[in-house]
């Protein structure tokens, strides 16, 4: 077996996020390492185990997680699957989300609670400093200045090496970079919602990472007889492998972090990263939202 069938993530090309962490463009997401509604023990705590491990077999070397997935689960079980860390493995991790139950979700992003759960995902993931840590949400109810100054604190403390931000506008992103350096953001984003296009318009143009989650999502385009259905049946591959392979075209700064917990599911993700497509064919698909 070739390098390249065996590592097919490296096929996707890489990215250097804040100029000198360098990243394969297809990543993992590590959310759906949990219970029912994010919360909790995995069904398969030993599957997860094996998903993470293949993940990083096949050349997926840019890990998606937070505090909030479980509380800690995700990050305990990247512990537990991976470390000690292979070289060039990168690990970002998120704060600024407090749970109280499945599916339940709210900003929170008091200094004192970041600074805390910053060391919280220190202790969980088992490293001295974060390779990327994000704000998770912006919290209306305080000063923005406060929870990036917070972050900044940490990173001149040798905790937190870059900082990234989730779910934000444009102009949100210009505010933040005037507070502390800034080297990616993470959107819901896909070929069937790109709300967010601004945003990785943005991205692109000042060379930052664009993580968008739910990258699979296809909505009617993989309906039978339609276009992503059709060009699927084309290429011998799945709709969301195609939606996959669109994101990586659609721009250089994109790093889409598919989840799953199936080792079958993460073989099949990676894989999209091989899928090259045409001018046409990624015309074709951009323009049948």
């Amino acid at each position: 077996m070739t390098q390249e069938a065996s590592r097919p993530a490296d096929a996707a090309g890489t990215f250097e996020l804040g100029g000198d962490l360098p990243v394969n463009r297809l990543g993992y997401g590590a959310m759906q390492l949990t219970g029912p509604g994010v919360w909790g023990a995995p069904k398969d705590p030993e599957e997860a185990v094996r998903v993470l491990r293949r993940a990083v077999e096949l050349g997926v070397n840019f890990i998606d997680t937070a505090d909030s997935y479980g509380p800690f689960v995700s990050e305990q079980l990247i512990h537990k699957a991976l470390h000690p860390y292979p070289a060039g493995l990168v690990i970002a991790t998120k704060g600024g989300l407090s749970r109280s139950g499945p599916d339940d979700w709210r900003p929170l992003g008091r200094p004192e609670y970041l600074r805390q759960q910053t060391e919280l995902s220190l202790r969980h993931l088992g490293v001295e400093r974060i390779d990327l840590y994000q704000l998770h949400r912006i919290d209306p109810k305080v000063p923005l200045g406060d929870q990036l100054g917070e972050l900044r604190l940490l990173q001149q403390e040798g905790k937190i090496r870059h900082i990234g931000i989730s779910e934000v506008t444009v102009s949100q992103i210009q505010e933040a970079r005037t507070i502390v350096d800034i080297v990616s953001m993470q959107n819901l984003y896909n070929l069937a919602n790109r709300d967010a296009e601004d945003v990785l318009d943005y991205a692109e143009q000042e060379n930052l990472g664009f993580i968008p989650w739910f990258p699979m999502a296809t909505g009617e385009l993989a309906r039978p007889g339609g276009p992503l259905d059709t060009l699927a049946k084309t290429y011998g591959a799945s709709p969301s492998q195609l939606a996959l392979a669109w994101l990586l075209r659609r721009s250089p700064v994109a790093l889409p972090i598919p989840g799953t917990s199936s080792v079958s599911h993460v073989e099949e993700n990676t894989r999209a990263a091989q899928i090259t497509l045409s001018d046409a064919e990624f015309q074709a698909l951009s323009q049948a939202v």
